[in-house]
């Protein structure tokens, strides 16, 4: 009886830690709007999930969009089915990776390392600038970031223990659970990356034969359970679905040029230095104080050094960078600090203090952070807000001129999917790649949908000349390149974008609009 009292005492106490932390991390997620366009795009998607009730395909614009897998969207749309379409719950897919990132980082050293290094490791990085504001934006990166690092510390517990003749099966296929929810959150770094940690980790610190546990039975028949399902539903409802979601979005991608946020091969370097101070300084510090003799390492420390470095050192090989690509890396560079900062302040009276400020300072960078963001990473009125009193309603037609505003559909509340009037040329389209390649690519999966959404130039009467008004989105000067918008009624304005309003007719008469004298739409403008 003392011994179920005590291990109910346990849970309850890790129970209330790690609320506390996801408390800590979602505190201030609520208070911006989406940043466009990568969070436009993935609530936008998730919003638009819950709305047609397709739980199996994920769409944009109503269109498959196979840039990246599921996982994601079921979240955020399953949150907004219960707490309403808002940007927290957008958010809550991120939240919830960094809070399984950091209770798995602690859980595991308070097993095999100590109290103190698991406590300051789990407060250094959840008091990261980097961790923390990526744990508010709704991106994939966090998600696959904590099913990355589930992963790596249970493969890491399972070995540990089978070699100590502990339990070691039931962690091995939480690793191999956590695997399959990294592929389904974003494709097969969600197994490569950590397996690739697991193998370096085991060669250096000469444990080969640990190597077996990769090849478990039952946790390959869990993998393939859980990831396998939706990828040949995929395939065999769109039989391009392999070639364009495995070879171009991550062969090609990972090793061509020609995508966006081309960096030079060291550019992870300064970004997380920068991005976790004040607490990197402390790594400066411990090395400063042990240059003379460096304190041995342990197999958990080994264990986070390559962790981390195989991160970093992975997404330093392709062009394409994005910061939130290196998140992976932050839950061992956390305990790497940890353990220099603990071995900084040994012996020390004073040591102390240098900790709980660096704490505080950090807990405030953090704040500033969002705060930075909310002010200038999205500007106030970005967002394209319809006067009070306006709704776009459920048999409106929304037409977006040359643009694709990826938040408008959730931040409308949109009912059916928009009409996107552009230029789909292939030169065009292969030169950048931006929301028109993004629309162009998912169109050739239905391409009969596609054709209906995504046109080019026209007659005027044809789009705008129906018996239920029609809104039009496009930039706020777009009306230099296209006269005929000024027929149309100005709804809305912001220095980025604009709104006009036609009412139609009640008959849906083709003569209702004049157009000019060739009865043709202009050129769209370049963005």
């Amino acid at each position: 009886m003392t011994r179920l009292s005590s291990d109910t005492s346990a849970w309850r106490r890790t129970g209330l830690v790690v609320a506390g932390m996801f408390l800590w991390l979602a505190a201030t997620a609520w208070i911006r709007p989406l940043t466009a366009p990568d969070e436009g795009r993935y609530v936008g998607v998730a919003f638009e999930m819950l709305r047609s009730g397709d739980w199996l395909v994920p769409r944009l614009d109503g269109l498959p969009f196979f840039h990246k897998p599921p996982l994601f969207y079921w979240i955020g749309a399953a949150a907004m089915s219960v707490l309403g379409p808002t940007e927290w719950a957008g958010r809550l897919p991120s939240l919830l990776g960094a809070t399984i990132a950091a209770a798995g980082l602690w859980l595991f050293l308070r097993r095999w390392a100590d109290e103190a290094c698991a406590r300051l490791s789990a407060v250094v990085l959840l008091s990261m600038p980097f961790f923390y504001v990526g744990a508010q934006f709704a991106n994939l990166d966090m998600l696959v970031a904590g099913c990355i690092s589930a992963t790596v510390l249970l493969a890491a517990d399972a070995t540990l223990s089978k070699e100590r003749g502990a339990g070691w099966r039931r962690a091995l296929a939480g690793a191999f659970l956590f695997a399959a929810l990294g592929v389904l959150a974003k494709g097969l770094i969600g197994f490569v990356l950590p397996g690739l940690v697991f193998v370096v980790w085991c060669v250096a610190t000469g444990r080969p034969r640990a190597l077996r546990l990769m090849a478990w039975p039952p946790g390959w028949a869990l993998f393939v359970l859980l990831a396998g399902p939706w990828f040949v539903a995929m395939q065999m409802r769109y039989p391009a679905f392999f070639d364009y979601f495995v070879v171009t979005q991550h062969f090609r991608r990972f090793a061509a040029s020609g995508f966006n946020n081309e960096h030079p091969f060291w550019f992870y370097l300064p970004v997380i230095a920068v991005l976790t101070l004040p607490w990197f300084g402390w790594l400066a510090i411990a090395h400063w104080k042990a240059r003379k003799a460096p304190p041995p390492w342990s197999d958990v420390d080994w264990l986070m050094g390559l962790w981390c470095l195989c991160i970093v050192a992975f997404f330093s090989l392709p062009r394409s960078k994005l910061i939130g690509y290196v998140l992976p890396a932050l839950p061992p560079l956390a305990c790497l600090v940890a353990r220099s900062a603990l071995a900084a302040v040994r012996g020390a009276a004073r040591g102390t203090i240098g900790l709980r400020w660096t704490i505080g300072l950090a807990a405030l960078a953090c704040g500033a952070s969002i705060a930075l963001i909310a002010a200038y990473g999205t500007p106030p009125d970005a967002r394209l807000s319809l006067p009070a009193g306006q709704t776009v309603g459920p048999h409106d037609e929304v037409l977006m001129l040359d643009t694709y505003a990826y938040d408008i559909p959730f931040y409308w509340r949109l009912q059916r999917p928009v009409t996107v009037w552009g230029d789909w040329s292939p030169a065009l389209l292969d030169s950048r790649d931006d929301w028109r390649k993004e629309l162009h690519d998912a169109g050739r999966f239905e391409p009969v949908l596609g054709a209906r959404l995504l046109t080019g130039r026209g007659a005027a009467q044809t789009s705008l000349c129906l018996s239920a008004p029609t809104w039009v989105v496009g930039a706020s000067n777009s009306q230099r390149a296209h006269p005929w918008l000024a027929k149309l009624q100005l709804a809305a304005y912001n220095p980025w974008l604009a709104v006009w309003r036609f009412a139609g007719t009640a008959d849906g008469s083709a003569q209702c609009f004049e157009t000019a004298s060739d009865g043709a739409m202009p050129a769209p403008a370049t963005p």
